[in-house]
C-alpha cells in the first residue's frame, strides 16, 4: 500500500482544508493502536481515526462505527484532559515525512496555548505523541530511560523527531542530478523501466514502490528535476482499485482497473475498512471455531471412553448365565477346579460353554462372582446409555456450531454464535463497557422471496429456535437430511406454496449446510406445526414428522 509521504501530504492537505476550525466534541480509543475523534467543523459532525497499526497506520476520516473500549487507556484520559474542545488551527505534513502534524488551540478557565498532535505513520514504529512548545505531554507508544533508543518519549521529555531514512530527498536537486547520473552511468539511458522504479524507491525518501512506477510511468526529462516536480505539484486525483468488488489499493492518481473517488481520505478508509473487517472476521471466526472443535474433542473424548465401558458392559448377560449354570451344577464342581465345562441350557444350538474358574474360591464363590459382575456391569449399562445419548447430543451440537461458522459470511452471522457460546460457557463473555447499550438489536435472518413469498433463512443455532418461534403452524419448514444446517422456513400466510418456492428455499438451505459442495443434497421440509423441540434440548436441535423430502443442488441465490 502506498502509504508514502507522497500521499500522506496530498492527506494532510485533503485533511486541513475540511477540518481547520472544527472543534473536538469526544475522544475515545477502540482498541490498543486506534484513537477517534469526533469533530464538530461547523457544519457537520465527522470522525477522524488515528491509528498506528504496523500493517494500517493512518489519519483519515471515516464513517465506521467502533464500540470503545470498555476503560479509557491513560492516553486517551490525558488527550481529553487537554485536547477536549480543542480547535483545530491546521493540519499539515512535517518536512515531506511520514508524519501529519495537527495543530491545536487549547483554551480552559485558566490558560490558553497552542499544542501539536504528531501522528507518526512509519509501520511497526507508529507512534502519536502530544507536545506543547516541543515539550512530550504524552505518546501512545512510550519509551523508558533503560531503552535502546536514540529519542526518549516520556512526559517532560523534548520531544525529538523520528531520525531521517538514509535516502536523498527528492527536492534535493543536486543530489538528485548526482544519484541519476550514476544509475545512468551503470545502467544507461534507456534501462528497464521496473528496475528504474525500484531504484527511485530504494534511494529516493517518501515514495513506496506503486508511486516510483508512476514516475516512471510518466517520467520526464530530466528526470531528476521531475521526481521533485512530481512529489510536489502532482494534482490529487485519487482513486481506488478493486478486484471482484472488493477494495484492494488506493493511489493518489489515476491507475489500471481504478474507480476515481470523492476523495484520497474517502479511498483510504474504504480500503482499510474493508481490510480491518475482513482481518477481525477471521480473527473472531478462528477464535469461535477454536471453543467449539475443543469442545468437540472433549465430548469426543468421552464419547468414546463411554463406548468402550458399554461395550465391556454387553457382557453382563453372559456373566449372569455362567452364574446360573454355575449354581445349577454346584454338586458337580470340586474346589481348585481351574475352568468347568457344562451344558449350555440357554444355547438354542445346545453345546456345551467353558468357564473360567479361580481355583482359591468354592464352586458357589464363583458363582456369586459372575452374579455380582453381571450386576456391577448390568448397573453401569443403566448409567452409561444416557449418558452416551447425552454425549452424542453435545457432539452434535458441536457439529452445528462449526457447520455454523463454516457458512459464516459477515460480523453478524458471528454474533449471536460468540452469545452462545458464552451461555454455553465454553467462552469468556467479553467485558461490557460502562453506559453502555443495554440491548441490542436483534440480528435479522437471511431473507429471500421467490413466487410473492417471504423465504426466512437462519444464521445459527439461535436463530434458528427463534426462527421456529416466528414461524405459524401451516409455514413450510426445511432442513437438510443427514447434514447439519440452516433452518428455512417459506412464510404461506396461508396461502398455497407452489413446488418452485420450495425448491428454491431446499437450495438456499442446501448451500447453508456442510453438503453444500455436493451435488444431490436430500432436503426434508414439512409444515412448522410437524416441527417440535425437546424441552431442555440443545440450540438448534428438534424433531418433526410427516416430512417429505426433496434432492436439491446447493445454489446461494444470491
Amino acid at each position: 500500500m502506498p502509504q508514502d509521504a507522497f500521499h500522506i501530504k496530498r492527506l494532510a492537505e485533503e485533511l486541513d482544508l475540511f477540518l481547520k476550525g472544527g472543534k473536538i466534541n469526544r475522544i475515545s480509543q477502540v482498541s490498543k493502536d486506534e484513537l477517534t475523534f469526533i469533530i464538530y467543523t461547523g457544519k457537520t459532525t465527522v470522525k477522524l481515526v488515528l491509528s498506528t497499526n504496523a500493517t494500517g497506520a493512518r489519519v483519515c476520516l471515516s464513517q465506521t462505527e467502533k464500540e470503545p473500549l470498555a476503560v479509557a487507556p491513560n492516553f486517551c484520559m490525558l488527550l481529553r484532559k487537554h485536547l477536549q474542545n480543542a480547535e483545530i488551527v491546521k493540519i499539515e505534513q512535517y518536512a515531506f515525512e511520514r508524519i501529519v502534524e495537527i495543530t491545536l488551540h487549547c483554551t480552559s478557565d485558566f490558560s490558553e496555548c497552542d499544542r501539536i498532535l504528531h501522528c507518526e505513520l512509519m509501520g511497526k514504529y507508529s507512534n502519536i505523541v502530544l507536545t506543547e512548545r516541543g515539550i512530550v505531554l504524552g505518546a501512545l507508544k512510550t519509551t523508558a530511560l533503560t531503552d535502546e533508543t536514540h529519542r526518549v518519549l516520556l512526559s517532560g521529555a523534548r520531544y525529538d523527531y523520528p531520525a531521517p531514512q538514509d535516502k536523498i530527498s527528492p527536492f534535493d536537486g543536486a543530489g538528485m542530478r548526482s544519484l541519476m547520473e550514476s544509475y545512468e552511468i551503470s545502467h544507461g539511458k534507456e534501462g528497464d523501466r521496473e528496475e528504474l522504479a525500484r531504484f527511485l524507491f530504494e534511494h529516493v525518501s517518501g515514495i513506496a514502490l506503486p508511486t516510483a512506477r508512476e514516475m516512471v510511468k510518466r517520467k520526464k526529462e530530466p528526470l531528476w528535476a521531475f521526481v521533485g516536480e512530481f512529489c510536489q505539484s502532482e494534482p490529487n486525483r485519487p482513486h481506488l482499485q478493486t478486484s471482484g468488488g472488493a477494495p484492494t489499493e488506493y493511489f493518489a492518481f489515476p491507475v489500471e482497473n481504478g474507480i476515481a473517488a470523492p476523495s484520497l481520505c474517502k479511498a483510504e478508509d474504504e480500503y482499510y475498512t474493508y481490510r480491518e473487517n475482513k482481518k477481525g472476521f477471521e480473527d473472531k471466526r478462528r477464535k469461535l471455531e477454536g471453543a467449539a472443535a475443543s469442545l468437540r474433542k472433549k465430548t469426543a473424548k468421552r464419547l468414546q471412553d463411554t463406548l468402550e465401558r458399554l461395550k465391556e458392559a454387553q457382557k453382563a448377560e453372559e456373566n449372569r448365565i455362567k452364574g446360573e449354570l454355575l449354581t445349577a451344577n454346584l454338586y458337580r464342581l470340586e474346589k481348585g477346579a481351574r475352568c468347568a465345562e457344562l451344558e449350555n441350557w440357554y444355547d438354542e444350538n445346545g453345546g456345551a460353554i467353558k468357564i473360567a474358574l479361580d481355583p482359591t474360591l468354592s464352586p458357589t464363590q464363583n458363582a456369586q462372582r459372575y452374579f455380582k459382575t453381571y450386576n456391577k456391569q448390568k448397573r453401569t449399562r443403566e448409567i452409561l446409555t444416557p449418558m452416551q445419548a447425552k454425549e452424542e447430543a453435545e457432539l452434535a451440537y458441536a457439529e452445528s456450531v462449526l457447520s455454523a461458522l463454516r457458512a459464516a459470511e459477515d460480523e453478524r452471522d458471528l454474533k449471536e454464535i460468540e452469545t452462545e457460546l458464552v451461555e454455553a460457557g465454553l467462552l469468556r463473555a467479553p467485558v461490557k463497557r460502562v453506559g453502555g447499550k443495554k440491548k441490542e438489536a436483534e440480528i435479522p435472518f437471511r431473507e429471500y422471496e421467490h413466487g410473492g413469498m417471504k423465504i426466512l433463512v437462519g444464521r445459527n443455532n439461535m436463530q434458528n429456535d427463534r426462527l421456529l418461534k416466528y414461524a405459524s403452524g401451516e409455514d413450510i419448514w426445511l432442513h437438510t437430511q443427514k447434514y447439519h444446517s440452516a433452518h428455512a422456513i417459506v412464510v404461506t400466510d396461508g396461502k398455497q406454496v407452489q413446488d418452485e418456492t420450495v425448491l428454491f428455499a431446499a437450495e438456499v438451505c442446501a448451500y447453508y449446510s456442510d453438503g453444500r459442495d455436493g451435488d444431490k443434497i436430500p432436503v426434508d421440509y414439512c409444515k412448522r406445526k410437524f416441527v417440535k423441540k425437546p424441552s431442555k434440548s440443545k440450540a438448534g436441535f428438534v424433531i418433526y414428522t410427516d416430512y417429505k423430502t426433496i434432492l436439491v443442488k446447493p445454489n446461494a441465490h444470491k
